[in-house]
């Protein structure tokens, strides 16, 4: 069957995605504009460059790098700001009396005894050798460096320097990251890596561009790309050369041919891939190195897959799925990724311009179509990916399970029927097999007589001999695939080349590609086309050649798309660069006994606002316990023996109204979960989501309290 599926939208067939000599561009943006992505570029490139030389520090996992200001690990002691500068104030006066006495004689002339025994006889006096004037300059700088000692001791104890930097410093801290400019050798902006290989023709072409405003996020991060083709030896450099000389900073395009997105919604920075999705809530419960910083996503911690939690309404798609989606298509029109989002109709899940490829199941004016087989030309394999489709949630949902069965059922009649017609089935051929129609049965034997297949045939008969046995699956993927065979999608899941099916073997190119499930009316057909787009996904991104394209699928909506084998499947994705991202209102929405696995196969987790205790218990257990240090505040009453006591407690009694007492504290170390189910079902505002994350390298971050509004 012919699919591609690697065209762009628009059906100009564009040459299959090609290994971009380097990554696309994006609209010339200020230095990271908190919305609007659709800045015209400037006339000098100043907004251009100070993005692109803006401090990134390496930080935890997470953390928006963009302009982040490393915080220590540990919290220092917090002085109140009253307190600090009272403080301050009173340490002041204290050292202006102490001067005052020391001018004025009040505390004797002691102060003089080493003024008295280093300076020589001949500096001091009327007749000094000095002169009147150096005579007048020595002793007021001696007073001066007593001044300056008092003024010393004064500012340590007062803490002037904690004073200086928490309201002084910030104040010069903007002004002088906006001045700072880089060393030529360490300047972005010169593609100095160009220059030390030979390509300064190139590299001078790009800096120029840059400066002149010609060049945005997403040609620096596209070029970028096509350069590491080179270094790895996938082009050549003299190729390389020959097109940024050509077309500059609109060199090494995407194949769809655009620069950027038609829109942003969310604040993106392609130089370390993230997005941001909101700010780490400055709470105790959070390491108070993340505290006030952006949190943000990228492959780095996508490749470990992420799992969001939360009721209707709580921000999955607008806050999470949707950022998500517009950064992996500025990815892949970077050259960086390949990313399929699948959703409801009208999810909200962007514009049909921002991607290459949009399936609207169910829609008859669709101008692409599903591969039900994933393009695969294996009986066996294409058996397997649907089986799990039509009937996966009805396996054992316990992970050892498997529907080995109904995969060895599909087998039986897809391997013949390709050998006899050249394709898979259509969607009324496979349903009329399945229900053991004697017509198409009889054709299928006829053909692999004629054809001498007898190892086909002895599979053809197998099937009849089972039919209607105890057991046999074949009624129950019938009845599923009946599913498919509606009017509503007559036109869809063509086999004989007269549509334009989309497979997910086009994963190899940097494509964008966006999936509309006909939910409104066909919810359990939209699960399973769900589920058939998890298992193709799975099964193309293990066998890829290229993977160093980080390859990710966005499912909107995962109910009933989590089965034994799409945990075993989401297990393997780390080691193929690849990720999904999977949103459920519920956990219930999952086998009890898959729970534990998919939070176990996810390294990114998110509980949203409004989730239930049930759902929290199983956050909670996932995140485990930490040692942390309770105190126990104990009020013990006073009781007085004397009669000066007890009267001196009477009086407190009338003045305060309460008995003297006596404070004891008493500090341990306690283990306790980090979040439990009762905080993350009623303690997480509404708009706000708990987070824990781990990265491709291994590194983790414990659960932070995030607002997805910052």
């Amino acid at each position: 069957m012919d699919s591609d599926g690697t065209q762009e939208a628009r059906g100009t067939h564009a040459h299959p995605v090609p290994r971009p000599a380097g990554p696309p561009e994006v609209p010339a943006m200020p230095p990271m504009p908190p919305r609007a992505p659709e800045t015209p570029p400037l006339p000098d490139g100043s907004a251009f460059l100070t993005w692109l030389r803006a401090p990134r520090p390496e930080a935890a996992p997470g953390v928006w790098r963009f302009g982040h200001r490393p915080r220590p690990a540990e919290e220092p002691e917090a002085i109140p700001t009253r307190q600090l500068l009272s403080g301050a104030l009173i340490a002041f006066l204290v050292g202006w009396l102490i001067w005052s006495l020391l001018q004025n004689g009040y505390l004797g002339n002691w102060w003089w005894v080493p003024f008295d025994l280093i300076v020589p006889d001949a500096w001091r006096g009327a007749d000094s050798d000095l002169g009147e004037t150096g005579t007048f300059l020595v002793y007021r700088g001696y007073e001066l460096l007593v001044a300056l000692a008092i003024m010393v001791g004064v500012a340590r104890l007062g803490r002037w320097g904690e004073v200086w930097r928490r309201f002084v410093v910030p104040r010069f801290r903007r002004p002088e990251a906006q001045a700072a400019q880089p060393a030529p050798e360490d300047d972005p902006a010169q593609w100095n890596e160009l220059r030390a290989a030979g390509a300064a023709d190139a590299a001078e072409r790009l800096a120029a561009d840059a400066r002149a405003g010609l060049m945005r996020d997403v040609d620096h991060a596209r070029i970028l790309r096509a350069w590491q083709g080179v270094r790895t030896g996938r082009h050549s450099l003299a190729t390389f050369s020959g097109a940024v000389l050509k077309d500059g900073a609109a060199a090494c395009l995407h194949p769809s041919g655009e620069r950027d997105l038609p829109a942003r919604l969310a604040r993106h920075d392609l130089v370390t891939g993230q997005v941001r999705l909101g700010t780490t809530v400055d709470d105790a419960r959070n390491p108070y190195a993340y505290r006030g910083a952006g949190l943000a996503l990228g492959p780095d911690l996508l490749g470990t897959s992420l799992v969001a939690v939360g009721p209707a309404g709580s921000g999955k798609t607008g806050a999470v799925v949707r950022p998500l989606a517009e950064s992996l298509c500025l990815h892949a029109l970077a050259g960086r990724a390949a990313v399929v989002v699948v959703g409801a109709a009208g999810a909200g899940l962007g514009p049909a311009d921002a991607y290459d490829v949009v399936v609207r199941i169910g829609n008859q004016e669709s101008e692409y179509d599903l591969d039900l087989y994933g393009g695969t030309a294996d009986p066996d394999e294409a058996a397997a990916v649907l089986a799990e489709a039509l009937v996966g949630d009805l396996a054992d949902p316990h992970p050892g399970s498997d529907s080995r069965r109904s995969t060895t059922v599909l087998a039986q009649l897809l391997g013949p029927f390709r050998a006899v017609h050249g394709r898979f089935p259509s969607v009324p051929e496979l349903r009329q097999l399945l229900d053991g129609a004697p017509g198409p049965f009889a054709t299928l034997r006829q053909g692999l007589q004629d054809a001498g297949q007898d190892s086909l045939l002895r599979e053809l008969d197998a099937r009849e001999r089972q039919m209607g046995q105890p057991g046999d699956v074949g009624g129950v993927l019938a009845d599923r695939v009946a599913l498919l065979d509606r009017p509503a999608f007559a036109g869809f899941f063509d086999t004989s080349g007269q549509s334009r099916p989309f497979t997910l073997k086009a994963l190899d190119h940097p494509v964008r590609v966006r999936i509309d499930l006909p939910e409104r009316g066909h919810a359990d057909a939209s699960r399973m086309l769900a589920r058939l787009v998890l298992a193709q996904f799975t099964a193309s991104v293990a066998v890829r050649e290229d993977r160093s394209l980080f390859a990710c699928l966005v499912l909107d909506d995962a109910t009933g798309v989590v089965t034994p084998e799409s945990v075993r499947g989401i297990q393997r994705l780390r080691s193929g660069n690849a990720g999904v991202v999977l949103t459920l209102r519920t956990l219930d929405d999952v086998a009890r006994p898959l729970r534990g696995p998919l939070l176990g196969a996810t390294g990114c987790r998110m509980a949203l606002s409004g989730v239930t205790p049930w759902d929290g218990q199983d956050f909670a257990e996932v995140w485990g316990k930490e040692w942390t240090e309770a105190r126990d505040v104990t009020d013990r009453q006073i009781i007085a023996e004397t009669p000066a006591g007890k009267a001196l407690h009477a009086v407190r009694r009338v003045i305060t109204g309460k008995a003297p007492t006596a404070r004891a504290v008493t500090v341990r170390q306690v283990e306790r979960e980090r979040w439990s189910a009762s905080e993350l079902a009623h303690g997480v505002p509404a708009g706000h989501a708990v987070l824990s994350l781990t990265n491709v390298q291994g590194e983790h971050a414990p659960p932070l309290l995030v607002d997805l509004r910052g």
